[in-house]
């Protein structure tokens, strides 16, 4: 990994491509540097494709593309994996497919291990069918499992193929999965994907109808986020949700109005949920 990555923020892609570009303007601009700043480059089109920039992503990745020597190997597999991600975001999924596929490909070939359970990672996300993006999401968990330099990628893993089982109905599984997860998370140390995980432990808990003790983690969550400069809408919704299923349905309403009031503010929720945003509101009333 290259120093700046350190920096990444995921939650604040603004706040981090400004100081992706203030490391860019302390960068020697040399020929010795040009693996260094092209890939500087490409972390700085993903940041403009999370603000949904993706013009200027594109045209980012346009000046990428043109820095690009065969022999810089991780700056093309970067390349092609942003290119990747910035099609992907912007619904245009048939065009991602073989970048990532070439990513992967090139990645094992060059034993950049961690670049290619990235790529494989992605096309668990962007396949076409359930049986496709399951398929290589099991493929980059044996490959994170096998290569040392791709271990980071196991928490990650273990979160999607366990959405992927609870899309199935294969609750118990996803469970075990999301409790993987979980520890992993707590070996990392890192506080949100913490959090995450044992949100998603506790929602599948619901869904096997251990309704009392998910209610319980999610008042645990409940207090980090009361706590925090940003409250989460959707440990508003999971309470809401158990509450509306031990028969406590005023103590549910003013969670479900917190839920609408903060999630209804997710462009991506309104456009592609807008039953469950809408169902929040009536709950709410």
């Amino acid at each position: 990994m290259r120093d700046f990555d350190k920096l990444w923020d995921y939650q604040h892609p603004e706040a981090t491509e400004q100081k992706f570009r203030n490391v860019l303007t302390e960068t020697t601009q040399d020929h010795e540097n040009v693996d260094y700043i092209a890939e500087l480059w490409t972390q700085i089109a993903r940041t403009q494709g999370l603000q949904k920039k993706f013009s200027e992503a594109y045209e980012t990745l346009d000046q990428v593309e043109h820095m690009l020597p065969e022999r810089m190997t991780a700056a093309r597999i970067r390349y092609l994996l942003e290119r990747g991600r910035v099609f992907n975001s912007s619904s245009r999924q048939a065009e991602a497919l073989p970048l990532f596929l070439e990513a992967w490909e090139l990645g094992v070939q060059a034993g950049e291990d961690d670049y290619a359970v990235d790529a494989a990672h992605m096309l668990g996300i962007a396949e076409s069918t359930p049986e496709k993006r399951m398929d290589w999401n099991l493929k980059a968990l044996a490959h994170a499992e096998e290569k040392a330099e791709a271990s980071r990628w196991l928490g990650s893993l273990y979160n999607n193929i366990g959405w992927a089982k609870v899309d199935a109905g294969e609750l118990d599984d996803a469970l075990d999965l999301f409790e993987r997860a979980y520890a992993f998370r707590k070996l990392q140390g890192n506080p949100v994907s913490i959090f995450i995980a044992k949100w998603s432990i506790a929602k599948v808990l619901r869904l096997l109808n251990q309704v009392e003790k998910a209610l319980e983690i999610q008042q645990e969550l409940l207090l980090e986020t009361d706590q925090s400069v940003e409250p989460d809408g959707y440990v508003y919704e999971e309470m809401a949700e158990c509450l509306l299923l031990l028969h406590r349905e005023a103590e549910s309403k003013p969670h479900f109005s917190r839920a609408y009031e903060i999630l209804s503010r997710d462009s991506w929720l309104t456009d592609h949920e807008a039953e469950r945003i809408a169902r929040l509101k009536e709950l709410a009333v």
